[in-house]
């Protein structure tokens, strides 16, 4: 496939981009600053302008093109998009400027994608959709495991851009019958973050709460974006996107225990079980992770 690919230099970008890369794909990052890998081309896009936009997804990939035979006028020769890049939270800039650069890029992609005739759209959600991580004070899901039917209410400026961008979304495939699915994307972890960051995490679960214990490899995240891309015909969907595990070495019964008591447990969860479910993505796209924290460090707890 040809990915126009958004974002591409951001934490999670400037993984997925080169590993769609590597897996036979061409992959045009579309981004203010260049990724600069051998294998992705950099495009300097502002996604806030709808005029660049347009014309980024309707252009040529690669002066490979120049040789081709061409295409009809509006057109586009990208095969699917992948939308990635946003202001990633809060605190970067005022929340006004957070909603309105998300909303506006958002639109301004789903837009174009679509009336260039692009049939696959593959868009970063989050997490905060659902009211936990950014929330103000203590805040505790209506139920374990969370998973893409519990509600978002969330009242930060970020996670509300990224619910406006699943309304947006929706609206695009309704009006054009393409797939677009977004992935509601858990805290991004780099592999050498385990060993930076996670040591705490392991010793005290309370650092974890407000991303319900999960985490995200951007190795797998790029393994769900592959599948996502290669899996048609769903129209709009959801998806959480986690790894198997929890971040911490406590296990589900124990995190139940101390932070969950109260809240409804919907079904007999695994030991080291994710409260964040990928059950829907396992089912959907056949996504499996492949990575842990585990396979890094030693768990504390072992034994016990």
């Amino acid at each position: 496939m040809r990915i126009f690919f958004t974002g591409g230099s951001g934490k999670a970008g400037h993984h997925v981009a080169p590993y769609l890369a590597s897996q036979g794909h061409h992959v045009t990052n579309a981004d203010l600053t260049p990724l600069a890998h051998p294998d992705v081309t950099d495009l300097r896009v502002d996604l806030t302008d709808a005029g660049q936009v347009y014309s980024a997804m309707a252009g040529m990939p690669t002066t490979a093109d120049l040789d081709g035979p061409g295409r009809a006028p509006g057109g586009s020769a990208y095969d699917a998009v992948v939308h990635f890049a946003a202001i990633p939270t809060i605190l970067r800039a005022p929340d006004a400027t957070t909603f309105a650069t998300n909303v506006l890029a958002h639109y301004n992609v789903l837009e174009a994608a679509t009336r260039l005739g692009i049939r696959k759209v593959v868009f970063a959600s989050s997490e905060t959709t659902y009211g936990i991580c950014f929330a103000q004070g203590e805040r505790t899901p209506l139920y374990v495991p969370v998973d893409e039917e519990h509600p978002v209410v969330p009242e930060d400026s970020y996670a509300m851009s990224k619910v406006a961008g699943e309304v947006v979304s929706r609206s695009f495939q309704a009006r054009t019958g393409a797939d677009v699915y977004g992935f509601r994307i858990n805290n991004v972890i780099e592999p050498h973050e385990y060993a930076e960051k996670f040591p705490p995490f392991l010793t005290d679960p309370a650092l974890r709460r407000r991303n319900v214990f999960a985490y995200i490899d951007t190795r797998d995240l790029g393994q769900a974006t592959l599948k996502a891309l290669l899996t048609d015909g769903l129209g709009f969907e959801v998806f959480n996107v986690a790894n198997a595990d929890m971040s911490v070495a406590a296990t589900t019964q124990e995190v139940i225990a101390e932070f969950y008591g109260g809240v409804e447990v919907r079904r007999e969860m695994g030991r080291d079980e994710t409260f964040y479910s990928i059950d829907k993505a396992r089912e959907l796209l056949g996504y499996e992770p492949q990575h842990s924290w585990r396979d890094v460090l030693e768990d504390p707890r072992a034994g016990n």
